[in-house]
């Protein structure tokens, strides 16, 4: 039972406001569907659901996905700017473009054309780098080239995935915030954990401090008094994880600043062997053996700086 309400309290907020099946969730989700289309939908049952769940690593797991006018649409919160959400996406909406087909009992191995729901994917940022109210990641962005010049360009084009990114920080998107009311309040409410954090409150204080407040203002109708412990726990988590992230990412450049050192003290340890190899052998008073054995080089390495010596001269 423990283990279950710890997974429960390692979801994602924004998952836990749009990507549940209570009817408030489903309202939620509507909502936002309808302010982001232009659109004015009104049955929130409409919108099949069908997240994917239990993925291996818990940053892999997409936040919302649901079927609406033949559209596969995926939605997923990243507070940190991610260049592989392209390819995440494409992932992601593998997975579900197998279920749907299961799902429907289609078979992709006939000669009539199978017909799937087109797909879409957004992702909402709210990470502290300054990003434009809107735009595109491309997977062919990461695609290595193999130097074929326009060639490779067109090719690349046969295979394009995009993501397009919604910066939902405090000051963007000002219209689409207005017309969902769901998304403001979550806004609002993450912004004031951030406003606290740069405040230096320790980041417990500060999560507290921005539940305390979103019930007095009443966001979310009321989510956030009746989900207050699971809020907090929430938020805490994914922080941690934030905290994580950056020690690695910390580590790992530390790392590789230090073997680059190393690699680079190793290069000049090299080319300083050569350059004396080279001189003595220059004043032919030494075998070959021997200059090896000084210079810590191979007996290979000096014949083929003889021969270098020789050809030169």
């Amino acid at each position: 039972m423990a283990k279950k309400h710890q997974r429960k309290y390692r979801d994602r907020l924004f998952k836990a406001i749009f990507g549940r099946n209570t009817q408030q969730s489903k309202q939620w989700r509507l909502d936002l569907y309808n302010a982001l289309n232009g659109t004015s939908y009104t049955d929130p049952d409409a919108l099949e659901v069908n997240t994917i769940e239990n993925v291996i690593y818990m940053t892999m797991k997409n936040d919302i996905s649901f079927l609406v006018d033949s559209q596969m649409t995926l939605y997923e919160q990243q507070s940190t700017h991610n260049p592989n959400m392209p390819l995440r996406g494409l992932f992601y909406l593998s997975q579900l473009y197998q279920m749907y087909i299961e799902k429907n009992d289609m078979n992709i191995h006939t000669s009539m054309l199978v017909k799937i729901p087109e797909p879409r994917f957004i992702v909402f940022y709210n990470g502290s780098t300054k990003k434009p109210d809107t735009f595109k990641m491309r997977l062919s962005d990461a695609f290595e080239r193999n130097g074929d010049g326009g060639n490779s360009a067109e090719f690349a084009k046969d295979f394009e995935w995009t993501a397009t990114v919604i910066n939902i920080n405090p000051g963007h998107n000002k219209t689409l915030q207005k017309n969902c009311k769901p998304l403001y309040d979550y806004v609002r409410y993450v912004g004031r954990i951030a406003d606290n954090k740069k405040k230096g409150l320790p980041i417990k204080e500060a999560v507290d401090d921005a539940v305390n407040w979103a019930i007095e203002e009443d966001m979310l109708d009321g989510f956030f008094k009746v989900n207050k412990a699971e809020v907090s726990a929430m938020c805490l988590t994914e922080y941690d994880e934030e905290a994580t992230m950056r020690a690695f990412r910390k580590e790992g450049y530390e790392d590789g600043r230090l073997a680059g050192i190393a690699e680079g003290k190793n290069v000049g340890k090299q080319e300083k062997a050569v350059e004396t190899a080279r001189k003595l052998l220059a004043l032919n008073t030494m075998s070959v053996e021997q200059i090896a054995y000084i210079t810590e080089l191979s007996i290979e390495q000096i014949r083929e700086l003889q021969q270098q010596t020789v050809v030169n001269a």
